[in-house]
């Protein structure tokens, strides 16, 4: 008589095996990014809008949303390490003077080409594939 493995002792293997790669030595481990809110500061070397804010908040695991410099903006996210992944983002669709217009596109478009991220203190770096320098967030609430 052949021994089936439960169905049960299938489902722990890979839970073991999440378990052992998160403690892994030598892994850097990703900042703890929910319940953290960020101010755009630089948009890959062009700077920002005066008085215009771009924001990026991670309310819950998985969640993001924010201010894209006109109008608000949610979605998905995932984080594996520091390679970061954007879902479909929804928002909100104002009218918007030209410049902010222009901006948002910017950012918005960055976002959902977002491949990596460098927290350092209060600072958090956003490498974005086709930019040649990263976007950079201050902290606004840890």
């Amino acid at each position: 008589m052949s021994h089936t493995p439960s169905r049960l002792a299938w489902l722990a293997v890979p839970a073991l095996l999440a378990l052992t790669a998160c403690a892994m030595p030598g892994a850097p481990a990703p900042a703890p990014l929910v319940g953290s809110e960020w101010l755009l500061e630089d948009l890959g070397g062009r700077g920002v809008l005066d008085r215009v804010q771009a924001t990026l908040a991670f309310p819950e695991a998985g969640r993001v949303a924010g201010n894209s410099s006109c109008n608000r903006f949610f979605g998905s996210y995932t984080l594996m390490q520091d390679k970061v992944a954007f879902g479909q983002l929804g928002g909100t669709r104002m009218a918007c003077p030209e410049a902010v217009g222009d901006q948002e596109a910017r950012y918005l478009d960055a976002l959902q080409k977002a491949q990596r991220l460098d927290v350092q203190g209060k600072t958090m770096l956003m490498h974005v594939q086709g930019l040649e320098k990263p976007l950079r967030f201050t902290r606004t609430k840890p």
